[in-house]
């Protein structure tokens, strides 16, 4: 089993700031309500699982397409997190996923197997299942 850790910090109250770290140390960003809800400069939990929603789902499914002898030359993916602020508490209702190969060897009804297949089976797609609606809008072979 493989363990990875996420830190966070804030500093003051409701109206502070923080920093959202990871155990490589390659994200260290701020964050903030401002950043979350108002659109300031930082980022914010639903970006953070979009990113990391877009990164599994792509790997997971370049290898699935290589497992399949298609010959991947790019794979690019968004990860469209819905935060839904109009209820009592925040609720993230939607996340909408797109994705373009570039891949040889296959065609796009097989690409777009694929990318359904990924969408269900990624491991932070399993996560988020609890998410009242997962999409994948497009999936499109170039």
């Amino acid at each position: 089993m493989i363990n990875q850790r996420g830190n966070a910090v804030w500093n003051g109250d409701i109206k502070g700031s923080g920093e959202i770290s990871t155990q490589s140390g390659t994200v260290k960003a701020p964050y903030s309500v401002g950043a979350r809800f108002e659109g300031q400069k930082g980022t914010n939990p639903e970006e953070l699982i979009g990113a990391a929603h877009a990164g599994c789902y792509t790997m997971f499914l370049t290898g699935q397409l290589t497992k399949a002898g298609a010959q991947v030359k790019q794979i690019r993916t968004e990860s469209k997190v819905t935060l839904d602020t109009s209820g009592e508490v925040p609720k993230v209702v939607k996340i909408v996923l797109t994705t373009e190969g570039e891949v040889e060897g296959i065609t796009q009804e097989e690409f777009q197997k694929q990318a359904e297949n990924a969408k269900l089976h990624c491991p932070i797609s399993q996560l988020l299942s609890a998410v009242p609606e997962m999409e994948l809008a497009s999936a499109t072979l170039k």
